[in-house]
Parts: structure tokens; C-alpha cells; sequence
């Protein structure tokens, strides 16, 4: 270490350069949360990123607050993902059915692959591709930020990942309950293709409320199974990504120390909360607070992403983002909708 190094910060004054921000995005976290609580389908983590996108394009963003929201962008985003593992009984998971699980794990598997193989012929790089990938196929933005966590993605890559999240899966709400009416479903498989196909956890509960009857729980249980496949997701990306750093002629084959670990420790903590709510012990009250604080890390978290947008950084990316995002979407959805009707051709119903 040459003399010129700065010397490492006190406990209080890392505390001091990182508040500012860390709170700013907490408070914003808590605004979005509440604005979006009254309504069903809107997400206070979408409400979040936009008003981080708009306070970074169109008023100042002081410096002091950068330490504190990059904190808020990745360990509390981690926060927020263990404690998404509350919302999730293997029970109800394990009562869809071997067909639903089966298509469930179709519909982000393939879904996942083809955007990984189009990108790459679209020429987009691998985090790029990872991104979308698991934005499409798996859980939105959440699933953006998560990847972005155990990869080495750039802002304006993450940004565009979410961004394009939010496009596709707003205009899914009202497309698959209509996608459902024209295919003559009942609500049952309407909430089937809902939950396989739609990107937000929000967006299912607005699409499904549309589609009626009972569609809204089925939907729900679908796509927070479609969660579960975050960890084996997540715990692959690391896999890989410690393989090619442990390469020899690598910088990460030189140094052990920086090999990312194999499963990421809140991938573990997460499936930690999913074993913990499903033996039934949790009470509903401290369910209740859990789903609280999970929304208000996420929501967090997203604003400090929104921060990183620059929408003219983003106009800059061109059509081969957009084109790869419509791909996915249209991969998920005839997944999906294969998957409710084939059971029918075969004389059994999936739902």
C-alpha cells in the first residue's frame, strides 16, 4: 500500500458518509410503499423507480447521497430478497401439481435460454443478456437487481433491464386477461397463464383481478412458485461467473480471495425464510411485518437503482434491448399458453 492511500474510515464516519443517502432512499422507499398500498396491481417498487429515474433526469442529485445509495442498491436489496422467502409456502407450491411445477420450470428455463441465445445474436453482452433474462422469465425487477448483485453489470445495463421490465409487464396486465377471453379459458386457467407469463408480482395480482372468478389465486401461487426458481437461478449465474474467474489467465485464477461464492449467502437466506414459513410456526403478525419491511427494502432498492437511469444514457442503447425484451416476452407467453392447452388436448385439466 503506497503512502498516498487513505486511511480506512471509522465506524462513525462511515456511518456519517453513507446516512445521507441511506436515508433519503428509506424515506422514498416508505413513500412509494404507502402510495402504492391503496391501490391492487400498482407496485411501490415500479412507483420507486420512477421517481428515482425522474429525480436523477430532472432535478440535482447530490454527491453526498451517492455512498449511501449505492448501500440501499445491493445489501438492502439483498434484505429485501430473504425476506421475499416469507411470502412463500412449499405447500402451496407443491399443491399446483406435477403439471403446473412442470410449467413452471418450462416456462422460466425456456424462457431464460432463448433470451440468452437471441441476445447473443443480437449482439448484446453476457450481463446485458443474464439481466433480461431473469427480469423475463422469473420475477421483474426484483430478479433484475438480484442478478445484477452476483454479476458485474454496469448501470446503464441494469437500468435498461428494468426499464424494460416495466414496459413489457405493464402492458401484459391487460393483454393476458384478454389473451384468456379469446382462448375461451376458464378464470382457473386464466390465472394459470397469468401467473406463468407476467413479469411483476403486482402486475399478476392487476392482470388477475382483471380476469375475474378465480384467477387472482391462482395466478398469485403460480408466479411466486416462479420465484422459488430465483435461487437455483441466482446460485448458477455465481457457479458460472466462479468458474470463468478461477480460468487460468484470469485475474479471478490469481486471486482466490475475489472467486464470488457458489451459492451467494442471501440466495441462502431465502430459501432460510421459505423453510422457516413453511413449517407453519411464523405468526401472522410478524408475517404481516415481514411483508412490510420486504416491501420497503425492495421499494428501497429500486429507488436507488432509479438514481442510476440516465435517460439519455438509455435513448443511447438502441433497439437491440427492446428487440430482445419483445422476444422473451412473446417465448414466456406462448410457453404458457401451450402449457394450459395442452392438458385440455390430452383429456385432463391443469388447473
Amino acid at each position: 500500500m503506497g503512502p498516498m492511500s487513505n486511511p480506512p474510515l471509522s465506524p462513525g464516519q462511515a456511518f456519517g458518509r453513507l446516512s445521507p443517502g441511506l436515508l433519503v432512499c428509506f424515506a422514498v422507499g416508505a413513500l412509494s410503499t404507502a402510495a402504492a398500498a391503496p391501490f391492487d396491481g400498482v407496485s411501490g417498487l415500479v412507483v420507486a423507480i420512477v421517481v428515482g429515474i425522474v429525480w436523477r433526469n430532472c432535478a440535482p442529485y447530490p454527491r453526498v447521497l451517492v455512498p449511501g445509495a449505492a448501500v440501499a442498491a445491493k445489501p438492502v436489496l439483498r434484505v429485501g430478497i430473504v425476506l421475499l422467502g416469507l411470502q412463500l409456502l412449499i405447500g402451496d407450491v407443491l399443491g399446483l401439481g406435477i403439471w403446473v411445477i412442470a410449467a413452471v420450470i418450462a416456462a422460466v428455463g425456456l424462457t431464460f435460454w432463448a433470451t440468452m441465445v437471441v441476445g447473443r445474436l443480437l449482439g448484446l453482452g453476457l450481463n446485458q443478456r443474464l439481466l433480461v433474462a431473469s427480469g423475463f422469465s422469473i420475477c421483474g425487477a426484483a430478479a433484475v437487481a438480484g442478478t445484477d448483485s452476483v454479476t458485474d453489470s454496469d448501470e446503464r445495463e441494469v437500468a435498461t433491464a428494468v426499464a424494460m421490465v416495466v414496459v413489457f409487464g405493464t402492458a401484459m396486465i391487460p393483454l393476458m386477461p384478454a389473451l384468456g377471453a379469446l382462448s375461451g379459458f376458464t378464470p382457473e386457467q386464466t390465472g394459470l397463464l397469468i401467473g406463468l407469463s407476467t413479469h411483476e408480482v403486482a402486475q399478476v395480482v392487476a392482470a388477475g383481478g382483471m380476469a375475474g372468478g378465480g384467477a387472482l389465486a391462482v395466478a398469485v401461487t403460480v408466479k411466486l412458485a416462479r420465484v422459488l426458481l430465483l435461487v437455483p437461478v441466482l446460485a448458477g449465474i455465481a457457479w458460472s461467473r466462479r468458474g470463468r474467474e478461477s480460468a487460468p489467465g484470469t485475474a479471478g485464477g490469481a486471486d482466490r480471495k475475489k472467486r464470488p461464492p457458489v451459492v451467494p449467502l442471501f440466495v441462502l437466506g431465502f430459501l432460510a425464510c421459505v423453510a422457516l414459513r413453511s413449517t407453519g410456526v411464523v405468526p401472522d403478525p410478524v408475517l404481516e411485518a415481514a411483508g412490510f419491511l420486504q416491501a420497503l427494502a425492495l421499494s428501497t432498492a429500486m429507488f436507488a437503482l432509479g438514481l442510476n437511469v440516465h435517460v439519455k444514457a438509455l435513448l443511447e442503447v438502441g433497439v437491440r434491448p427492446v428487440a430482445l425484451s419483445a422476444v422473451s416476452t412473446l417465448v414466456i407467453v406462448l410457453v404458457s399458453w401451450s402449457a394450459v392447452v395442452v392438458p385440455g388436448l390430452l383429456g385432463f385439466d391443469a388447473v
